[in-house]
């Protein structure tokens, strides 16, 4: 009787641990095992390879980007970007128009203030292989001196490129011009406060939110033309948190940490229905709605766990009689 009490263990403690999967490729959690990359530091959804994801670490031996697979968490393409100096502080990366990827060299790491930093353009490649790709190479400066920063976004409907700088008690988002130029500066202007000590930040697919993040929590924006309007908060997960990127259909937004062997976490994208602070613009009350939908979840695994022990438990007290 062991082999049928333990098939009928499985099909117990599989429903017990069966949540409901999302309709759209690299809308669930996942792993990053590939062990070169320990210090993930920017995240962005591939339109083009369904469920990929492409990160870096913000310090590396070269030029790279990973294409992650959230299917499975392995690495299956690693590009090397050529035309480019050596990568001094890399901490973010954002999908842009026409399938461009954009990779901001806009840290500081060790406190180093550099007069530029750098942002590299290049197509995402059509076929997922190792492979050299060349990259333009564009200079940026800011109006007010330099900035420690980690998060750039480009709008996926103009192209124009952002960046929010890392300030303890909130930065400003700087404007780039409406195209940039690989000859010459691209000077980046401050235009409207924001809120967060950020470490990266997403446009949603359609442009018209903007989430950012931090350690401790986020901030989704409406954007509004880049007049800013807040819209509410952001649950993270909490530790060294240094990545966001939206799912490619907008339904979730993922939530990237550093380390050796981290974890990517889809949460509920900002607006969704039913959250108050959306309505009030208090951002008070997302954070909990978060945190009662996972208790919530906890709760219900573990009611169906306690069922399946329960109902194992009395399945081998009736083998047992016979």
């Amino acid at each position: 009787m062991r082999r049928p009490l333990a098939i009928l263990a499985g099909v117990l403690l599989t429903g017990a641990f069966t949540l409901p999967a999302s309709a759209a490729p690299g809308g669930e959690d996942f792993t990053i095992r590939d062990p070169r990359i320990t210090e993930s530091s920017g995240l962005a959804a591939s339109r083009q390879h369904p469920g990929i994801y492409w990160t870096h670490n913000d310090q590396d031996t070269g030029a790279y980007l990973y294409a992650v697979d959230s299917s499975t968490g392995e690495t299956v393409a690693t590009i090397t970007m050529t035309g480019v100096g050596t990568p001094r502080d890399v901490e973010a990366i954002s999908m842009g128009p026409d399938n461009q990827l954009y990779v901001g060299d806009i840290g500081d790491n060790d406190g180093v203030q550099w007069p530029y930093v750098w942002i590299y353009r290049l197509p995402e490649p059509k076929t997922l292989k190792d492979q050299t790709i060349r990259a333009t190479q564009y200079v940026v400066k800011y109006t007010d001196g330099t900035r420690d920063a980690e998060s750039m976004v480009v709008h996926p409907k103009t192209g124009r490129v952002y960046i929010i700088d890392k300030h303890e008690d909130g930065g400003h988002l700087y404007e780039g011009p409406a195209e940039l130029s690989p000859s010459g500066t691209n000077v980046f202007k401050p235009t409207v406060p924001v809120d967060m000590w950020a470490t990266d930040a997403a446009f949603s697919p359609d442009g018209r939110t903007l989430a950012v993040r931090g350690y401790l929590g986020g901030i989704a924006y409406d954007w509004n033309g880049g007049k800013l309007k807040r819209l509410e908060r952001i649950s993270v997960p909490l530790g060294q948190g240094e990545s966001a990127s939206y799912s490619p259909d907008g339904s979730k937004l993922m939530l990237g940490m550093e380390g050796a062997g981290s974890t990517v976490v889809a949460e509920d994208a900002p607006g969704a229905a039913g959250s108050s602070d959306s309505a009030t613009g208090s951002g008070s009350s997302a954070s909990a709605d978060d945190g009662d939908a996972s208790g919530n979840n906890l709760k219900v695994g573990a009611i169906a766990l306690g069922a399946a022990c329960v109902a194992l438990f009395a399945l081998r007290r009736l083998f047992r009689r016979r």
